[in-house]
């Protein structure tokens, strides 16, 4: 047991050095655009900033795929050509609107989770899972835009990746602290394909967690549960089956948690 929570720890620090990164990097960003220093850059924070309430507007009212840049123009009283000094693209707005929804998602899990006791893993863990649930319950056109459908013709590019994980990083991060050892799992006997070992192995690689791909699936399978719990109900196809959406999602929670050992 001593073994592992050495081993945990390494995987600990290589992590947090990840978040520390992913943080100063956003932290950064975030002095530039939110810290305008002269008139033109208050002005222009400003009109940037209407926009993309005018485009939230639309997600609501029409949905991602139908999201138009003239119609936003129209809405603020803008020329069709101003609009394109703040966002190049189409795709650039979107973008902004999926890094905006992940982050105000993550900083709504990391705030709920800093609230927990930090010996109490089980409950940073749940605390993790019902911050995502009810931030998707008081947000659903923002969650439908980053796990909802598949926008046509939308690609999403790197500046996505790191506010995409910083809720299943901070899952992560409980896990590690509860020296998981998927070895002890019900799982653990079952050999890893090749493939998906290899797979899983690139992407603890790139990503610099140095996480073992049993550890990593472990994670990720938690992830996908968590989230496709929450998207049935967000979806409607839990009507008729589940009346008590909060328990029932307590539940799984404290099962997955019991599953990965915390």
């Amino acid at each position: 047991m001593l073994t592992v929570w050495f081993i945990a720890l390494g995987f600990a620090r290589a992590l947090l050095s990840f978040l520390a990164t992913a943080l100063e990097i956003g932290n950064n960003v975030g002095m530039v655009e939110n810290a305008p220093t002269t008139a033109r850059a208050r002005v222009r924070a400003e009109m940037t900033g209407e926009i993309l309430t005018a485009a939230r507007r639309q997600l609501t009212e029409v949905g991602a795929a139908a999201l138009s840049m003239r119609a936003i123009t129209r809405e603020l009283g803008m020329a069709s050509s101003a609009i394109y000094r703040y966002f190049p693209s189409r795709e650039a707005l979107i973008t902004q609107l999926i890094i905006d929804a992940y982050n105000s998602l993550g900083e709504a899990a990391e705030r709920a989770e800093q609230a927990v006791d930090r010996e109490n893993l089980r409950l940073r863990f749940k605390t993790v899972g019902h911050a995502v649930r009810g931030w998707a319950l008081r947000n659903p056109h923002e969650y439908m835009l980053i796990y909802g459908t598949p926008i046509p013709g939308y690609e999403a590019p790197e500046a996505t990746i790191i506010p995409a994980t910083r809720v299943s990083t901070l899952l992560l991060t409980v896990g590690i602290e509860a020296a998981i050892d998927p070895a002890q799992t019900r799982s653990g006997s079952i050999p890893m394909p090749d493939s998906v070992r290899a797979d899983l192995e690139e992407t603890s690689a790139r990503l610099g967690i140095g996480l073992p791909a049993p550890t990593l699936m472990l994670g990720l399978m938690s992830w996908s549960l968590i989230i496709g719990t929450i998207s049935h109900e967000m979806f409607g196809h839990f009507n008729n089956v589940v009346d008590e959406g909060a328990a029932y999602f307590d539940h799984v929670l404290t099962l997955t948690a019991a599953q990965l050992g915390i």
